[in-house]
């Protein structure tokens, strides 16, 4: 048997998650358009598959610290991780999907700081599968930040009210682009106990102010392996997320949650004669619905509607909407699959197709994915 408990109260977790997915179009390469996780169709595929260590605080038995580490290997990771556009060197940290050190400190009902590298809380959905409501991920997680790399601080006010603030390199930068430090401003609440409602509020500015330099480093003093030039004048226009998501456990078998997100984001701040300012936006939301039908069987629904004015997301102006419906079945503890019918469509032609350089204003697909889980970690992930 694989270890699960190591000393100190800290466990080791495994976790394999693969699929199978079919696309109607028969699209060219397989490739399905706007997806995090399950990108290719008709495929075996590997999603994702990991390890991690958690040691959580524990206040009460008088550990104040903790620490988290996941390792990660798969499609999944190599979608969400170290995307050459936003990291000077993607290689060093691709694998490292979280690693922080938490510690708890002793102000009032308690002050919890994480420094290192976590996914981003931005969207109510998260990385492992298990712990979601549907298979496949929303336009919206695929679009919002997948991690940071930075401090972060929650501070519980009382049983009800936390606030949240980060101080980040930026928005999947492990290693930063520029000078600025991107911030988020977060409030959490639990009014009843079977309500929670978030709210957020994220300030970045991730344009480069350097770029590859072709002609050598020269005597310009570098990260190892880089050889960069500055760019001037460097853009400095900011990117601004507010991003809102509630969860309500109507009933024990039932629950429901909503999701609204609005982004603006400029090149430059102030626009120099033949410099564009002209903002891009991102707008829309996502609705949600889970049934647990009997203890094995549950059926979950999600309704999106996503308008990319500018193609910050797409690449193209559009109006994105999806709509996803996924039946579950738990064959035992730590193992369960999914089977997921799931149809995007959008206001002009884009999703490929069987047909050189014809495009489909729907991309429709099933898919059929399977998670197996094993570790001493209780809960989410």
């Amino acid at each position: 048997m694989l270890p699960t408990q190591l000393p100190g109260g800290a466990t080791l977790n495994y976790y394999f998650d693969g699929y199978y997915g079919y696309d109607f179009n028969h699209p060219i390469g397989r490739v399905q358009y706007l997806r995090a996780y399950d990108v290719l169709s008709n495929a075996f595929s590997l999603n994702q598959a990991g390890i991690v260590l958690a040691l959580d605080p524990n206040v009460e038995e008088g550990r104040r610290y903790g620490v988290r580490l996941d390792l990660q290997f798969g499609q999944a990771t190599e979608t969400l991780q170290g995307n050459p556009a936003n990291e000077p060197r993607p290689e060093i940290y691709q694998n490292v999907f979280q690693a922080y050190g938490t510690y708890v400190f002793p102000v009032s009902k308690g002050l919890t700081v994480d420094v290192g590298k976590w996914s981003s809380s931005i969207g109510i959905e998260g990385n492992y599968t298990k712990d979601q409501m549907n298979y496949t991920r929303s336009l919206f997680f695929n679009y919002l930040p997948f991690y940071h790399m930075g401090v972060r601080a929650n501070y519980k006010l009382n049983d009800k009210v936390a606030v949240n603030y980060w101080i980040v390199n930026g928005t999947q930068q492990s290693e930063p682009t520029n000078s600025y430090k991107d911030e988020l401003f977060g409030l959490a609440l639990q009014p009843k106990k079977n309500v929670s409602w978030t709210m957020n509020y994220y300030i970045g500015q991730d344009h480069p102010d350097t770029v590859q330099n072709p002609q050598g480093c020269g005597t310009v003093p570098v990260q190892p392996g880089l050889c960069l030039a500055p760019i001037s004048p460097a853009p400095d226009g900011k990117q601004h997320i507010f991003d809102s998501y509630a969860t309500w456990n109507l009933t024990p078998k039932l629950t429901l949650a909503l999701e609204g997100d609005y982004l603006i984001s400029r090149l430059w701040r102030n626009a120099a004669p033949g410099q564009s300012s002209a903002p891009s936006h991102v707008i829309g939301g996502a609705t949600y619905a889970r049934y647990q039908w009997t203890p094995r069987m549950a059926l979950a629904g999600r309704t999106e509607y996503l308008s990319d004015r500018g193609g910050l997301f797409s690449g193209t102006t559009q109006a994105l909407k999806e709509f996803t419906g996924t039946y579950e079945f738990k064959v035992a503890d730590g193992l369960l699959t999914r089977v997921e019918y799931r149809r995007d469509w959008t206001n002009r032609p884009f999703f490929l197709t069987n047909k050189p350089g014809v495009l489909s204003q729907n991309q429709d697909t099933l898919t059929v994915g399977m998670v197996w889980w094993y570790g001493g970690k209780q809960g989410a992930w």
